[in-house]
This record gives C-alpha cells, structure tokens and sequence, in this order.
C-alpha cells in the first residue's frame, strides 16, 4: 500500500502542527493504515502545486492525490470500506461534516488568535516572514502581537464556547460515542496544533474537554502525546 502523507512543520522535522494535517493523522491512525511522512513548509509551495494544491495535507494514494482534510477522510472511508469506520455510517458522516465547519469555525478559529504570535517561534526566518505577513494581512494589518495581547481574555470567552461539548462529553466519552471517531478527529486536530506550538494554557484541568483530549493523546498508542509538544 503507497500512501504518503505532506504535513506541515516548521524548523523540527519532527513536529508537524497543522490542525487539518493531524486530523488526517488520526483518521489514518483510525483505519490502520500508515504513510510514509513527507515535511511541507509554509514557503514550499512548488512542492505541492504538481498536486493541485496550495495547502495541506495533501495524501498520495499510489501518487494519485487527494486534497483537503475532509476530502481524504471521505476517500479513506470510501477507499477502505473493510477497516474501522470514521463515521458509523451515513447519519455519522453528515453529522460529521457539519462539525467538520464547526472545528474549522469555533476551535481552529477560536483558538487561532490566542497562539498567532507564538507561531513563527516555530518556524525559520523565511517561513515565519511569510507566515507574519499573510496572517497579519487576514487582521488587517494589527501585528500577531497585538492581536494576541488579550488572550487572558480571550481564552475565558473560548472556554464558554465549548459548553454544547462539555456537556456532551458528561454523558459519553467521545464526540463520536462510546469509541473516538472522526467528529472526534476534526476537534482533536485544533488543540494538538495549539499543542505543538504554543505553551499557552487553553483548558483547565478539570474540564471534561482537557479529561477528553487527553483520552486522544493516549489514542493509537500514545501517537499524539509522542509527537513533540507543550506540557499544557
């Protein structure tokens, strides 16, 4: 089986951080299925313009690619029918795209301009030159700084933005039930990217969102918890 998998990192090879990138992660994970790792920077967009893309992950199916996080978890679900499920089934994955925006919206959004400066950390010069532009661009023009100066703030109003998940979670282990799935997957995907690059605090130990990440960190034996990381 030829999968390859572009991940975004930055000076650490071994430290991928993009929140799309690990959803795919542990939808691979979730299937069985393992692909050969291939480190993507901001600024090496050649790399995967062959591919039809400007962004990743881009997966590599015998060099056929496929593009965008929930579009490989559709094709793996698809493409491997007789390995565990993603979904649980058609009602899982239109449930499952409607948190898929949810995540791209509320967590990966929500938790964007409490870490945007601690980002470029990260990165080498080019990439965090390129990343500091465009990103303070979207902003129009404030500095990654000022835009994470009232993340005290902030956090508390992200934290209440969970409360539909919390309460969730107080009645069943995972988002997808008894057993993580890929609803799982899309959210998990946006704390291991704060994860990897900031040592900002974004929950509270005793929050049954912290007691479910770190569930996940434990998943596929410890494959989240391993890849390199802020203690938070």
């Amino acid at each position: 089986m030829s999968l390859k998998l572009f991940e975004l990192v930055g000076t650490d090879a071994s430290r991928p951080f993009s929140p799309f990138c690990w959803r795919t992660r542990m939808a691979l994970a979730h299937k069985g299925l393992s692909a050969e790792t291939l480190p993507w920077r901001f600024t090496e967009k050649s790399a995967i313009a062959p591919h039809g893309s400007e962004k990743v992950p881009v997966l590599l199916h015998h060099d056929q690619p496929v593009v965008d996080s929930w579009t490989i978890a559709i094709y793996l679900e698809d493409k491997f029918p007789d390995r565990p499920s993603l979904f649980g089934g058609e009602g899982g994955r239109a449930m499952a795209r409607m948190l898929n925006v949810w995540g791209d919206i509320a967590i990966v959004g929500g938790i964007f301009p409490l870490i945007i400066a601690d980002i470029p950390n990260n990165l080498d010069e080019v990439d965090a030159a390129y990343f500091r532009q465009s990103r303070e661009a979207r902003f129009g023009g404030k500095r990654l700084e000022e835009i994470m100066a009232s993340r005290d703030a902030g956090v508390v109003a992200f934290r209440k933005s969970l409360e539909v998940m919390r309460q969730t979670l107080k009645k069943q282990p995972f988002i997808g039930g008894a057993a993580p799935n890929y609803a799982d997957y899309i959210v998990f995907g946006g704390f291991q990217w704060a994860r990897a690059t900031s040592p900002f605090k974004l929950l509270e130990a005793d929050d049954p969102v912290y007691a479910w990440r770190e569930k996940l960190l434990d998943a596929f034996d410890g494959m989240a918890r391993k890849s390199p990381g802020h203690p938070v």
